[in-house]
């Protein structure tokens, strides 16, 4: 299991990298279109046009900020460690499926094996932090008994 996290994380950090990098590259674009689009425009359709490319240029900064934040998460923790309690970093195995707990990347495949890359600050992360192997969480009038946590 100790090689499925480590799987995991990888995996959890490519996608986080892959995010940083498409919106750095949209926010290069929207900056090169706005600095051609102000040598080529004029009047009220020059204005209208600045300001939509400087709202997507917010919009990409802001998208930017988030990524940047999901690949600090996982700085925060080592994907080596190992706690009976579901943590940051855990590996949670239940009867509704594998769960692991750094951030929103959805469903990972890891070893042959389909993990669901959760946050722990999404609902159904928040019900299993700090539970152990036998808890029992109840998530949409759905029960899922936490069988093992690595």
């Amino acid at each position: 299991m100790q090689e499925i996290k480590k799987v995991l994380y990888q995996k959890c950090i490519g996608y986080a990298d892959e995010r940083i990098s498409s919106i750095e590259k949209a926010l290069q674009a929207s900056h090169e279109a706005s600095v051609n689009d102000t040598k080529s425009s004029a009047g009220d359709k020059y204005e209208t046009t600045r300001e939509m490319m400087q709202q997507e240029i917010s919009r990409n900064a802001q998208q930017l900020m988030e990524a940047k934040k999901l690949r600090m998460a996982l700085d925060k923790f080592s994907p080596e460690a190992t706690s009976d309690m579901i943590k940051q970093g855990s590996l949670v195995v239940t009867s509704g499926g594998d769960f692991y707990i750094s951030i929103s990347a959805g469903q990972v495949m890891a070893v042959g094996r389909s993990v669901y890359a959760i946050s722990a600050h999404s609902p159904i992360g928040r019900l299993m932090m700090g539970r152990k192997a036998g808890d029992s969480i109840e998530m949409n009038k759905k029960i899922f008994s936490i069988l093992q946590v690595y």
